[in-house]
């Protein structure tokens, strides 16, 4: 975790306000013609890069909180299902219509969905997406469970026989739980969405060639070393600045 801390993306926007702290004070020295390492301009991307920050870890926050919610949500949907075919088993339904719900149970039975709250983020030092990848399996599964369910409130739907007093086995609680599962669902889907579009903008601002983050600082860095020399103090502050990109 330390070298994640020391190489990630905080450290570098970290850096680049110690570097627009030097170049503030050096005064009137500091008068490049370039406009993009102006102080001014300086300040502005410093200020959208720590704002990407923030961007990812409050798309992260609601990513996780999104996945647990679905998590517990879906959580007791295979003992729900094992007392639901035993409730249609203790009616009149035929055979046939008992065979149908137990293939279905036996399905959502089949794909389990994680016993652990997910609360994967991504490495920022590496280039995956460790999150996505883990979204981006688990979401099947609970398509299918959704797919399903619906398949086996279906065939409830359409079996007379299956008339049960207790609320929670009831059609209409069937399809308003569905409901639930599919609102719960979306929203594991738009917060995938939202953390990625945020990777995408923090990483266009520290990194994209010439105008991110990263390669500003090396000009800024050149600069310096132009106008007070390389053996100078002046460039000995700001080169000792780490900037680095995600591997």
């Amino acid at each position: 975790m330390s070298s994640t801390s020391e190489t990630g993306h905080a450290k570098n926007v970290a850096n680049f306000e110690d570097m627009i702290s030097f170049c503030t004070g050096y005064g009137t020295a500091y008068n490049p013609s370039k406009n993009s390492i102006k102080l001014p301009a300086l300040n502005t991307l410093f200020t959208n890069a720590k704002n990407s920050l923030i961007a990812v870890t409050s798309a992260t926050t609601a990513f996780i909180n999104a996945t647990n919610a679905r998590v517990i949500a879906f959580q007791p949907l295979k003992k729900l299902t094992t007392r639901i075919v035993n409730a249609l088993i203790a009616t009149d339904a035929s055979e046939e219509v008992v065979k149908d719900a137990k293939t279905i149970a036996r399905k959502i039975q089949g794909r389990r969905a994680s016993d652990k709250i997910i609360t994967v983020v991504d490495n920022p030092s590496t280039p995956e997406n460790e999150a996505q990848k883990s979204i981006s399996t688990s979401q099947q599964s609970y398509d299918n469970l959704i797919e399903h369910l619906s398949k086996l409130k279906d065939l409830l739907s359409a079996e007379p026989n299956y008339t049960p007093n207790e609320n929670d086995l009831k059609i209409t609680t069937l399809t308003t739980l569905i409901n639930d599962f599919k609102v719960k669902n979306t929203a594991v889907i738009n917060a995938t969405t939202a953390l990625s579009n945020s990777r995408i903008s923090r990483n266009d601002t520290l990194y994209k060639k010439t105008t991110g983050m990263v390669d500003i600082a090396q000009e800024v860095k050149n600069y310096v070393k132009s106008v007070f020399g390389a053996t100078s103090s002046q460039y000995k502050q700001v080169s000792k600045l780490r900037f680095t990109r995600p591997r």
